[in-house]
């Protein structure tokens, strides 16, 4: 009984951290709840064994980037909706990533892998080697993928910003 309060109060105070860090991954707040509940139902099941190792969190985010390509290599399609939201999704801590809204749209139009690339380097700060194990990819994989998906962040914005005038 131990073990389901200690894992209880896990999913209470990192739950939130952790849907934030899959709605940066994802792109959107439906995947990302998806992504959180099935990270967690795994570590759940192995809750006696990673708690032991002392970081629970890290089995949850790497779990977490493992299943979001693994999905994105099930899917390799477009992603169509009957229709176009009016506005987008905010929750609390996710409206801070918001501050600059095009970049974080244009970040979700990357694909999965040069995405997830981006936020492991970014967001969570994570080196080349350790993005690489996460991923399961070489570290040459990694620094090509974050260049390709930097090159087209780049042209986008520099696209918009022709358009809007601004240089």
């Amino acid at each position: 009984m131990e073990h389901a309060a200690q894992f209880d109060e896990f999913v209470r105070v990192r739950g939130a951290a952790l849907y934030r860090y899959a709605y940066v991954l994802t792109g959107n707040a439906e995947d990302a709840a998806d992504l959180v509940q099935e990270a967690l139902m795994r570590l759940g099941d192995a809750w006696h064994r990673v708690q032991r190792k002392d970081d629970p969190e890290g089995y949850v985010r790497t779990s977490m980037a493992r299943l979001h390509i693994s999905w994105w290599r099930r899917r390799r399609r477009e992603h169509l909706a009957e229709s176009v939201p009016e506005a987008g999704y905010t929750e609390s801590g996710v409206d801070r990533i918001d501050a600059d809204v095009g970049l974080w749209k244009e970040l979700a139009e990357l694909p999965a892998r040069q995405r997830a690339v981006l936020v492991l380097r970014y967001y969570e700060d994570l080196s080349d080697v350790e993005i690489a194990s996460i991923l399961g990819i070489s570290t040459g994989t990694v620094r090509s993928q974050a260049a390709r998906a930097l090159d087209k962040l780049r042209i986008r914005r520099g696209g918009a910003a022709l358009q809007a005038g601004r240089v």
